[in-house]
This record gives structure tokens, sequence and C-alpha cells, in this order.
């Protein structure tokens, strides 16, 4: 069993309601040292199927014997959260790009640093779970300073920054204080999202998370063999520039895609009318996110990523 399990509200502004905010922690400890592993969903309010996985994994390991300490964020942006909306609805500020943060700053800015200073700055291993948004679904895990956790999740692709290239390594980002300030082990999982059942996705994450813990041996058990792999080195990120309904024509995520195929096409609702068909921007390319249901979109709205496979390593 859990040696303790506490509750932590660390208080870091006042909300014009009266109410207090507060970070949302819980903290497992373990009856013998270890390092503190740090878990943190919904950055971004409409990523919920890590929160999602992070009650079950709590669940889980509450009847766990573990070592060391696990600190769980599962909501880390909560005003965004409760409306569903990317960022933080008070001041329309990207928590993800605003860290370190400042206590003297906007809302987003004095949320981003009491995460630093209350949860970033007193872990040993960050573990960050993402997903594709409310619209669209997306399966990948960043490769960034420790290769074996980030594969020992158990995804199919994974995907390693080109260090400096632009749109790759993001400052203000949770990753700048835990990986770029402090060298610890850092993971980012995108899993998820989209308007499906997000069960598969969160049975996935618990299932993946609980592979790493095994691995870092903060809980006993052997290590799960990771399925066949690929790295791939570069992402392209492909969005419509007409507005109507995205319809599907990719392969599953995952899956390869070659050049010529369609990732899908945008088909007036009112004329019924083919206004754009979107390519595969890569001579052999592989799945990443893309809507798995036909959804209304905007100009520039997400749409797709395709990994490049040339070049990819196993």
């Amino acid at each position: 069993m859990v040696k303790s399990i506490n509750k932590l509200r660390p208080k870091f502004t006042t909300h014009a309601d009266g109410s207090d905010a507060v970070l949302f922690m819980h903290e497992l400890v373990g009856e013998t040292d270890g390092p503190t592993i740090g878990i943190s969903g919904s950055i971004h309010g409409n990523e919920n199927a890590g929160s999602q996985a992070i009650v079950d994994l709590f669940r889980i390991l509450k009847d766990l014997p573990l070592k060391g300490r696990i600190l769980l964020l599962p909501v880390a942006n909560p005003r965004a959260f409760a409306v569903n909306h990317r960022f933080t609805p008070i001041d329309e500020l990207n928590l993800n790009r605003e860290f370190p943060g400042n206590p003297k700053g906007n809302y987003t800015q004095q949320l981003a640093y009491a995460i630093a200073a209350e949860f970033l700055d007193k872990v040993d291993v960050h573990l960050d779970l993402h997903s594709g948004t409310d619209r669209p679904t997306v399966d990948y895990v960043y490769i960034w300073n420790d290769e074996p956790l980030s594969r020992a999740f158990g995804s199919k692709v994974l995907y390693r920054p080109a260090q400096g290239k632009d749109g790759t390594v993001f400052s203000g980002t949770t990753k700048s204080v835990t990986l770029d300030k402090r060298g610890i082990p850092v993971v980012v999982v995108e899993l998820g999202g989209g308007i499906v059942d997000q069960t598969p996705y969160v049975d996935r994450t618990v299932a993946g998370l609980l592979n790493m813990l095994r691995h870092l041996g903060a809980i006993s058990g052997d290590v799960k063999p990771n399925p066949k792999q690929v790295v791939v080195n570069e992402i392209a990120g492909i969005r419509p520039t007409q507005a109507g309904w995205l319809e599907r024509c990719a392969p599953d995520n995952g899956e390869l895609i070659k050049k010529g195929e369609l990732l899908g096409r945008v088909v007036s609702p009112y004329d019924f009318s083919v206004l754009e068909e979107i390519p595969t921007p890569f001579e052999n390319g592989i799945m990443i996110m893309q809507h798995l249901s036909r959804n209304l979109v905007e100009s520039g709205d997400y749409g797709y990523m395709v990994g490049n496979m040339e070049g990819a390593t196993d």
C-alpha cells in the first residue's frame, strides 16, 4: 500500500467570484525512498484525455506498493478545462507558452509560475499528457532526453525533434523549465482527443504510464517489451484552407500514407461541392493526427499531422 496520500492545494491568486485560485495536486508517498515523479494533464483545457487517465491511474496506484513519490497534477489549467477551451479564458493566453511565469503578471503567467514553483521544481521526472484537442485525434510520443523512458510508454510512433529547428523546440513550455533549466527526464505524450470514444486512448495512457513507472522502478513488475516502433525526425502540420465539412480519407493513425493519397477533403455543407482536396506532403509518410469523424472546420483549423518516413529509424 502507499504510505500516505495527501491533497495539496497551493493558492496563487484569487478569482473575481471570491474563490481561491489553487493548484489541485495529489501526492502519493511510498514506503521507501525514491524519485519524485510528476504527471500532469490538461495544460490545454480542451485536451482532457490525460486528465481522465490520471483519475484511473490514481485508483490503481493508491493500492500498490510505491517507491519514492508521485505528484499528480490532473488539471493544470482548471479555468480552460471547465469550458473545454484551449487557452485560459480570463486572458486568452496559451499556458504552455508562458513558463516559467511571473508571480506579478496576468492570470496565466501567475498560474505558470505556480506550476513551476509548486510542481515542476519539485519533481525528478516529468510525464506530461496532451491530446488532439476536442476534434482531431493524435497518437505519438516525443523523445526529448530519455529515449528508453519515451519508448516505454508503448506508442508505435515517436518523434525526435531537431534541436534548434524552428517550431520544434519551444521556449515558455513546461519542457523549458524541467528539461532546459533542470535537466531532468521529460516525456511528452500526445494521445487521444476528437469526437470519438476516448476509452481506448485513456486505457492505453494508463497502461503506458504504469509501464513507465515500472521502468523507473517506482512500482514493481516486469517492464512490458516495446511494440515495433518507428522514430520520425520531421512532422508536417497541414491545415485546410477552406471551411466546411472535413471528411477523412487517410488511413488510421500509425499507418503509412504515400504521395498522391488524400488526407481528406473539405465539402460545403450547403451545396455539397468539394471545396478542397488535401494531399499528403511526403513521398512516404505515417499518420500522426487527423479528424476521425466528419467535423466542421474553419479555414486554418487544425487538420492533420504526418510524419516523414525519410530518415526514420526503428
